[in-house]
């Protein structure tokens, strides 16, 4: 079974993929990761350099190409299920799950902000308006998920269990 995790940015994703993998014993792929290694430039970069359209293009083409092993946990980029029919194809390849966060939450756990070029100029209250006109934009892709989980305070044992339970 392939698992693809979906949400905003910093509900979690890669670190979820990380444990849920190490409790699968199953590989974890980050595509934004892949996505790092093989353009040679962070995600910040190939934004400025190539703009969010070209990356939403190999975004899309990583996703569908990558030699996915039989079993491995998937961390997607936050805007990855929003674009091309990608929540549809990880829908059709694998297990969808949205790890759903509130926004004051989300918040709270985007420090790092710098790393981020959609948010990388905002303080917090332009950080929390922004988040949740992304998330209305979102959400119809978002809970087109087969699983949708409230990230907040969740860890791995749990996101296995309800996983199975589906």
């Amino acid at each position: 079974m392939k698992v693809f995790l979906i949400g905003f940015m910093g509900c979690g994703k890669s670190t979820k993929a990380k444990q849920l993998a190490a409790r699968l014993e199953c590989p974890v792929i980050d595509l934004d990761a892949v996505i790092v290694a093989q353009e040679g430039k962070t995600i910040a970069e190939y934004f400025e350099a190539y703009g969010e359209a070209s990356f939403r293009e190999l975004e899309s083409k990583t996703l569908k190409t990558y030699p996915y092993p039989e079993t491995c946990v998937v961390a997607t980029g936050g805007g990855l299920p929003c674009f091309f029919d990608n929540m549809d194809w990880m829908n059709e390849n694998g297990k969808t799950v949205y790890l759903h966060m509130e926004p004051s939450m989300l918040v709270s756990r985007l420090h790092n902000r710098q790393k981020r070029p959609l948010i990388k100029d905002f303080d917090d209250e332009q950080l929390l308006a922004f988040i949740e006109k992304k998330l209305a934009e979102r959400d119809p892709f978002y809970t087109k998920a087969q699983l949708i989980i409230n990230a907040f305070d969740l860890d791995a044992e749990t996101l296995e269990e309800r996983l199975k339970e589906n």
